[in-house]
């Protein structure tokens, strides 16, 4: 988890600081230094000053810091994390950022949000032509559902049918799990239950539901499901299961789905259990020895059947422009209800741990570059958000300069930086300090 993390954030942190570089280079500012990674204790630039690794190349010097939150590059005559305002009192020079007309020094700010986006539409069109899409006809749902204890607390029960969404008729499972329905103010879902239908609302608080539970998707598919792969070595293995074989009762307990296998095993648990299973159509009897921890050793195959979707790459473009403004569009959405007071900050934002969690801790390709590409969007949104210190901040007093014809003195500039700062490093204390020790402690 921490390898994909760190890898996915230093191409992301990389890519996003060229942008910033590029622009700057087209305008002819010289940039001093370009970094992944701080190669000081972030944000005091004068401390612990040393690098993993860096080459002077020209007037820049390129390198990889100690101080793995983040990246920087350093334009001449600019007032940000490594310059003050007191290192910028002489009159400006022509290769310097503040000589520059403000729609060039826009750019500049604007470059490492349009190169984060660019890379998301990139990565996810990639991935859209290559893998295609995978989907569940909503028909193939025919068992029902298995909620979580979210799915639970906001009223679905297992076996429900999901037939409506919002009033309307599904083609694809999916479309359960979309955030304008989940994040919406009045969605709800129709479910078919004991031969009635009756309505389930998604809590307008959701987000903090879901912020709270390990598992995201609060519903899944009911399937049956037959053994895939015996794991050598195993007690299914020892008791003679198949690769093929059907377990169709635990204990005298007749079991059809998979969810009804694990609770039959947890009942017995540590002991010798009968199992009944179907073998090219003839049952037959085992004796299979369940561990503590209800397992006894096998990969189960699903039976609900996919659909795919291939694309060529000129389709795959605009689909993963789709999905990549989508990140965005949640992103938005999600502020929108912290600022409305319908979702709590403190659940809705995630920190390092978090992030590396949802990468998972085995390596996988489409998961590794679809988290990349999320996090590249979210990464966009973030700077753009208009805080100094981050690029929407500055974004913010270029068009104030641009509207008004007049720019802010480098001392308030200065000032904005700082207070932009502290409102960072005190947001980074609360989700990777604070935020988990409060969880430790069960409290929120």
């Amino acid at each position: 988890m921490a390898g994909q993390l760190i890898l996915g954030l230093s191409i992301l942190v990389g890519l996003h600081e060229f942008g910033h570089f590029a622009f700057a280079k087209l305008f002819k500012i010289r940039v001093d230094k370009f970094y992944i990674f701080f190669d000081f204790l972030f944000p005091l630039p004068n401390v612990l000053n040393f690098a993993l690794l860096k080459k002077k190349i020209g007037d820049t010097e390129y390198g990889i810091g100690w101080f793995p939150l983040g990246g920087y590059v350093q334009i001449h005559g600019m007032v940000d994390e490594t310059q003050d305002a007191d290192a910028l009192a002489g009159p400006p020079q022509d290769d310097e950022f503040r000589s520059k007309p403000a729609w060039q020094r826009l750019l500049v700010m604007l470059g490492g949000i349009i190169m984060n986006v660019l890379t998301g539409i990139v990565i996810f069109a990639a991935l859209t032509a290559h893998y295609g899409e995978q989907y569940l006809p909503a028909s193939e749902a025919r068992y029902g559902i298995l909620p979580n204890g979210l799915g639970r607390q906001m009223g679905f029960r297992t076996g429900d049918k999901i037939v409506k969404i919002n009033g309307r008729p599904f083609t694809e499972f999916d479309e359960v799990y979309k955030p304008d329905v989940l994040l919406g103010n009045h969605s709800y879902f129709t479910v078919e239950r004991g031969g009635q239908l009756l309505d389930v609302n998604v809590p307008v608080n959701f987000m903090d539901y879901m912020g709270q539970q390990q598992d995201s998707l609060f519903v899944r598919p009911r399937e049956p499901f037959s053994v895939d792969r015996v794991i050598a070595g195993s007690a299914a293995a020892e008791a003679g299961l198949q690769a093929g074989d059907v377990i169709t009762a635990v204990a005298g307990q007749p079991v059809q789905f998979f969810d009804e296998l694990q609770a039959a095993l947890l009942k017995n648990a540590g002991r010798k259990t009968a199992v009944q299973i179907t073998r090219a159509g003839q049952p037959q009897a085992l004796t299979v020895a369940v561990s503590e921890s209800g397992r006894i050793g096998f990969e189960r195959k699903a039976t609900l059947h996919l659909q795919q979707r291939s694309y060529t790459l000129l389709q795959a473009v605009p689909q993963g422009a789709k999905k990549a403004f989508g990140v965005l569009s949640l992103q938005a959405t999600a502020i929108g209800k912290i600022f409305r007071g319908q979702a709590k900050a403190s659940e809705s934002l995630g920190g390092p741990i978090e992030i590396a969690q949802q990468y998972g801790g085995q390596w996988d390709w489409l998961r590794f570059w679809t988290m990349t590409g999320g996090l590249s969007m979210v990464l966009a949104f973030m700077n753009l958000l208009p805080i100094p210190a981050l690029d929407g901040g500055h974004v913010v007093f270029l068009l104030y300069e641009m509207i008004l014809r007049r720019k802010p003195s480098d001392k308030f500039m200065e000032g904005a930086q700082r207070v932009g700062t502290m409102l960072i490093l005190s947001l980074m204390a609360y989700v990777i300090i604070l935020k988990p020790l409060l969880k430790a402690f069960g409290k929120h």
